[in-house]
Formats: structure tokens, C-alpha cells, sequence
């Protein structure tokens, strides 16, 4: 019977190791217009586990995309992403997300129009919100944008992932997305606010 006790101290060293990594994992979520372009930027990014598409914010439970794009759910478009805090931190999330978004903007983001899709940093603990209010406060201390900041700050509720075709939009049709991105305005946008933005676009 000596083999089932090295089993079983095996199965639970493994249970053990899994725990210890999932419980290093941490959620990011951020909306900013259309959820493909916020989520394509961090897909490649090392630290990153995943980037998926949804909707958050809102009452109406197990919403599609047709609802939401419809406007009246009160959720809006957003990723929720699943990192490593040893390989990338929270405040370097909060800087590619500025870098995809104009955050002077509340009613839409770009072409795309309603509080649907509305920019929103949802945080997930204490911690996340003190760091993104003084991401913020920064953003607004550099004097880079004339308007107000007008992205709020909200805890985190739940989070409806989109439908699989909306997952890895950018992957699975590289030329609409990117026609789609070009003609939104958002690539001109970043390009004449931060010169070379800090997206993955057109990877």
C-alpha cells in the first residue's frame, strides 16, 4: 500500500502548488468603448494569463450583445483580465489602458456613442482603487488633456463574458478589426495624444 500513500501525498503537493498559483492570479477589468480594442492591447503582454470580453455594471443578468449595444441593461462593454502581479503590476495595466481610451469622453468612446460604452476602471480591492484614483490624479496632473478626466473609479460587480465570437476578435479577423479600429477614430486619437501609443493594434 505504499504506492497509494506516495500517490496521495503526490495528488495533494499538487492541489497545494495549483492553490498557491491561483491565488497569485488577480483580476484587472476596464471599459473603453469597444471591447475588442481594449482587449487586444493586452492580450501579448507577459504577465497577462487572459484578456476576455464582456459586460459589467449593470442589473440585468446573462445579458447579450444585443441588449447591451441596444442600451438600457446599464452595463457597459469591458475586459476583465487575469494577470500575474509578479510580472505585471496593476499600475502598468492602469497605463496601457489610459493609452487606448480618450478619458475625457462619458458619453461613448470614439464612433461608438452611449453609456454602453462608457469609460470605466472597475477595481477589485482596496488596493486597486488607491492605485487607480492616483493613476488618475497623475493623468490629470500632467496637463495632457485640456477637458476633464471623467473615467470613474467603481467597484467591480459581476462580469458577464461576451459571446465566443466576440473572444480574440482580433486574432480571428485581423483586416475587419483593423478597418474597424482605423475608421472608429481611436488609432488617430492615441496617435495624436501619445505620439507611438502603447497598443498592440496592429500585431
Amino acid at each position: 500500500m505504499l504506492w497509494k500513500s506516495v500517490l496521495a501525498i503526490v495528488l495533494i503537493c499538487s492541489a497545494s502548488s495549483l492553490s498557491v498559483a491561483n491565488a497569485a492570479e488577480q483580476k484587472a477589468t476596464f471599459a473603453g468603448g469597444c471591447f475588442w480594442c481594449v482587449e487586444h492591447p493586452f492580450d501579448h503582454h507577459t504577465g497577462v494569463i487572459s484578456a476576455i470580453s464582456g459586460y459589467t455594471g449593470g442589473l440585468q443578468p446573462d445579458p447579450t450583445y444585443e441588449q447591451v449595444s441596444a442600451g438600457g441593461t446599464g452595463h457597459v462593454e469591458a475586459v476583465e483580465i487575469t494577470f500575474d502581479p509578479d510580472k505585471i503590476s496593476y499600475a502598468e495595466l492602469l497605463d496601457i489602458y489610459w493609452h487606448q481610451i480618450d478619458p475625457t469622453d462619458r458619453g461613448g468612446q470614439f464612433v461608438d456613442r452611449g453609456s454602453q460604452y462608457r469609460p470605466v476602471i472597475f477595481y477589485h480591492s482596496e488596493a486597486q482603487k488607491q492605485e487607480a484614483e492616483a493613476s488618475r490624479n497623475a493623468l490629470v496632473a500632467s496637463g495632457r488633456f485640456s477637458k476633464p478626466i471623467v473615467v470613474n473609479i467603481v467597484p467591480a460587480s459581476v462580469f458577464y463574458p461576451a459571446e465566443d465570437y466576440h473572444q480574440d476578435y482580433a486574432e480571428k479577423n485581423p483586416l475587419r478589426y483593423r478597418f474597424y479600429r482605423y475608421n472608429s477614430g481611436r488609432d488617430q486619437f492615441l496617435q495624436r495624444v501619445w505620439g507611438n501609443p502603447k497598443s498592440t493594434a496592429h500585431e
